[in-house]
């Protein structure tokens, strides 16, 4: 496994710094900015695609949300990845999608949808295999793809975005230390209570239904898909416990449900954490989307 160029995924609750430049790109993979996927009130949105340069048979393909608290970052950090992965053999996307204030919830989880209808509307023209999406993200990204996870059918999730008569549900899921029960996030969180009040319209005393309707946790049915949590021991942004209560509903949904806990890690891998996340997220998504 090649080194890391940059860690795994961004801070969820904190608001990351971003300061990306193009990755290094092999003749191997066809690296594409600014595809626009929907347009929701005139936003425009847009994702990074990766792929494979050579062969013509469909590829399994694995969406990318990034994090920044529902309210802050940007597509672009996952861009070094994505082109790793389609030197994997993948379709790999890194989305855009709109963001808290202006935007709160539900939108994120609209357009996160409206980005899996897209690539299956697409599916022949970028090779992708309609069959095996599979979905990640960091934090605030790990929670929507989480909540893809857990809301297949589920009309209010859809929203408007196109694509319509393409199914927004997805294969699995590698949640990286997302939030899965926004009630238990305050007094755990360094910065829950400043950020989820302007995701959700309201701190949990007086928006506690967006609370609970926002969290995968309350989600969960049998219908889930699989899913592998990663998560710092010392995360002080997401506590572990999110993973750890997400995984244990989950099993008892009879839903394939594991964690990765790496020890002593914190919110935003580095070094040997980031480079064993990505490790065990490959061979996750490998056993799961490859043929």
């Amino acid at each position: 496994m090649r080194r890391l160029l940059a860690p795994l995924a961004l801070c969820a609750f904190a608001t990351p710094a971003f300061a990306q430049k193009d990755p290094p790109v092999p003749d191997t993979v066809k690296f594409e900015r600014n595809i626009e996927y929907t347009n929701p009130d005139n936003q425009h949105l847009q994702l990074n695609m990766a792929r494979p340069t050579k062969g013509d048979g469909q590829r399994p393909c694995v969406l990318f949300i990034h994090g920044g608290g529902f309210r802050a970052g940007n597509r672009e950090g996952y861009n070094g990845q994505i082109v790793r992965m389609a030197e994997q053999g993948y379709v790999a996307v890194t989305v855009s999608y709109r963001l808290a204030p202006k935007y709160p919830f539900p939108a994120a989880i609209h357009d996160t949808k409206a980005a899996v209808r897209w690539l299956r509307a697409n599916a022949k023209k970028y090779n992708i295999d309609p069959d095996n999406i599979g979905v990640t993200g960091g934090s605030a990204g790990g929670t929507l793809a989480q909540m893809l996870g857990v809301t297949e059918g589920v009309k209010e999730f859809e929203g408007d975005g196109g694509n319509p008569e393409q199914s927004s549900r997805v294969k699995c899921v590698v949640n990286v230390y997302g939030a899965n029960d926004f009630t238990k996030s305050y007094g755990k969180s360094v910065d829950a209570h400043e950020v989820l009040p302007l995701y959700l319209g309201g701190n949990l005393e007086k928006a506690r239904p967006a609370h609970v309707r926002s969290s995968p946790l309350y989600w969960v049915t049998p219908n889930a898909v699989p899913t592998f949590c990663i998560h710092g021991t010392e995360d002080k942004y997401v506590h572990v416990e999110q993973a750890e209560i997400l995984v244990e509903k989950l099993k008892a949904a009879s839903v394939e449900a594991s964690l990765l806990k790496l020890e002593g890690a914190g919110h935003g891998f580095k070094g040997k954490d980031a480079e064993a996340a990505e490790k065990a997220m490959i061979a996750y998504f490998d056993k799961k989307l490859k043929k």
